[in-house]
């Protein structure tokens, strides 16, 4: 794997695309629920430190790109449809899981973990296409 080779302007597109989709899916798509499911009041929502809270989420969107980005590295074939599949593998089976076992021990409710999991693996998948066709 080589640092050199990566489409930084990709990784930077990735964690941008990235970051948009959870406005949306966190957002009209899901907020309402999320929020009751979390148990959080619009004032606790409003209290936060938003640009510590979203400049962490963008950095953190960064470090996965990057990083799927080195793992596309490995796959032969470099296209939006095998990024799509690896991206979405990984955040299905790797991500997905680890909330899922995280949450059970939590005892938080399944409709959360399939809005939070849902999202890694739209996430994920999303962030692969773009790496896998501008490689």
């Amino acid at each position: 794997m080589d640092l050199g080779s990566i489409n930084w302007l990709a990784v930077l597109a990735s964690a941008v695309s990235a970051f948009v989709l959870g406005g949306i899916w966190y957002g009209p798509v899901f907020g309402k629920a999320w929020q009751r499911l979390e148990g959080l009041a619009d004032e606790e929502l409003q209290d936060g430190h938003a640009p510590m809270i979203f400049g962490g989420a963008f950095v953190l969107n960064l470090v996965m790109a990057s990083t799927l980005a080195l793992l596309l590295q490995l796959h032969p074939a470099p296209a939006l449809v095998s990024g799509f599949t690896v991206g979405g593998l990984l955040g299905l089976t790797l991500i997905a899981t680890s909330y899922g076992i995280s949450y059970l021990f939590g005892r938080k409710p399944f409709a959360l973990w399939l809005i939070d999991a849902g999202y890694m693996v739209v996430f994920m998948a999303l962030m692969g296409a773009i790496l896998g066709a501008w490689r």
